[in-house]
């Protein structure tokens, strides 16, 4: 699960980075509001962490511009301002939930798992079957008619962003972000070979389910 923060106090962005980190989620930080504008409009995050609070421009604001432009991932605002008035607004704005600070850690992982519990967000613990293969993330294994095998990290992600998205044509910027973040300088041969591996793999086991190239445009997974 991929996870944006938008965070602008440094000691506190470093510390829930490196808990979100360690309790297995993929993050992204920022600290301050353009940024945080810039990665969410991508359109690639699971969970959004936002502080009300950001330099050169607020979280509502940034709230209002992803809500309208359909940006529909869930979005926790994490904020000093605890009044019923203050949460209100929030929540009006289109947040899913409002975090008072100071709070703890273990409070944040419970809200996020709350906000994910719809049904379009694949999370760790669940087992996710299509056509004839079934993918357990806990575990990184995928096993179809013939048999199951285990796959990388950077194979998993791949493999969830078409599982979700099966049927659809997925531009190859749209697999870059969602595999290896905005950040990452990775060249796009890189991703043809992860393709080329998925493909193996889907071999492997046995299964109906092909990625097909879209000439010009990117890969889609379809059933043979």
């Amino acid at each position: 699960m991929r996870i944006l923060l938008a965070e602008d106090d440094r000691q506190l962005n470093h510390t829930l980075t490196y808990q979100l980190e360690t309790a297995g989620f993929h993050v992204d930080s920022c600290l301050d509001g353009e940024d945080a504008l810039y990665y969410g409009e991508q359109n690639i995050y699971d969970v959004i962490l936002l502080d009300r609070m950001l330099p050169s421009m607020e979280g509502t604001d940034i709230l209002t511009s992803l809500r309208k432009k359909s940006i529909t991932a869930p979005i926790i605002l994490i904020t000093a301002l605890g009044s019923l008035s203050d949460k209100v607004m929030g929540l009006d704005l289109g947040a899913d939930d409002y975090l008072v600070k100071p709070f703890a850690f273990e409070e944040l992982l419970a809200r996020i798992r709350c906000v994910t519990r719809r049904p379009h967000v694949l999370t760790d613990t669940d087992t996710l079957t299509i056509a004839d293969v079934t993918w357990q993330p806990s575990e990184c294994l995928l096993s179809g008619p013939s048999g199951i095998c285990t796959l990388s990290k950077r194979e998993a992600a791949l493999l969830e962003t078409f599982l979700r998205s099966q049927g659809q044509t997925l531009p190859r910027q749209t697999l870059l972000l969602k595999v290896w973040g905005p950040d990452s300088d990775v060249e796009e041969g890189n991703l043809d070979n992860y393709i080329h591996f998925l493909r193996r793999r889907l071999q492997m086991i046995g299964s109906r389910l092909q990625i097909k190239t879209i000439r010009g445009i990117g890969y889609s997974l379809q059933e043979k």
